[in-house]
């Protein structure tokens, strides 16, 4: 007599669960649920500061209406090559580390500066007559949609490199640094996939005359 295993029997439905691959994660629009392609739009909810991934038609809806709850974000990368940004200037914006990005806050009702951090995203305040004295010098800054649109700054290394983004770029970049970054300094694969970022965001722009799809 063969004895009693206390293991019970496999059902039929535990053993189907193995040959079954887990469901790939469905992206959906934030506001009506329709499913998204891996390339699509974002929203800015202007209360919060918060993006929203968008189809078309929702962000449609959205584009070109201040004072709405959302804002559709530029598709368009554009690097800034005749940018005035003196180490004087920079210095006034009071940064701690050299990757940045500024945004025009109607919540904050003032422009504000975010870092990537392993953290996430990290927010200080500008001083109004610093942002100005930059502005002063390049208008560019004063046409930049509110919420939606950042200049983005990286003088890792010595470089000096401007660009004019949507905030999701910036985001991308945020998160690209939480995921890699390793021990105190980061570790040197953070600061290569840094590297890459820029010089990806480089090479669409030169393929597209100056100026990329994002």
């Amino acid at each position: 007599m063969t004895p009693k295993s206390d293991t019970p029997a496999p059902t039929a439905l535990a053993s189907v669960r193995r040959y079954v691959r887990p469901r790939a994660v469905r992206e959906a629009c934030e506001l009506c649920n329709a499913a998204l392609p891996p390339r699509h739009d974002h929203l800015v909810e202007v209360a919060a500061g918060r993006l929203a991934c968008a189809c078309g038609a929702c962000a449609l809806l959205f584009d070109g209406r201040p004072g709405a709850k959302f804002r559709r974000v530029p598709r368009t990368v554009r690097p800034l090559g005749e940018f005035v940004l003196t180490d004087a200037t920079w210095d006034g914006l009071q940064i701690p580390i050299n990757l940045a990005f500024f945004v025009r806050s109607t919540r904050a009702k003032s422009v504000i500066a975010l870092y990537p951090s392993p953290a996430g995203a990290t927010e200080a305040a500008v001083a109004p007559e610093a942002w100005e004295a930059l502005a002063e010098e390049n208008p560019v800054l004063r046409d930049f949609e509110p919420d939606a649109e950042a200049l983005l700054v990286n003088r890792v290394g010595g470089a000096s490199r401007c660009y004019r983004v949507g905030v999701d770029e910036c985001y991308k970049l945020v998160g690209l640094v939480r995921t890699h970054w390793h021990g105190f300094s980061g570790g040197t694969e953070v600061w290569r996939e840094i590297g890459h970022f820029f010089d990806a965001l480089d090479e669409r722009c030169a393929s597209r005359g100056g100026t990329a799809d994002a």
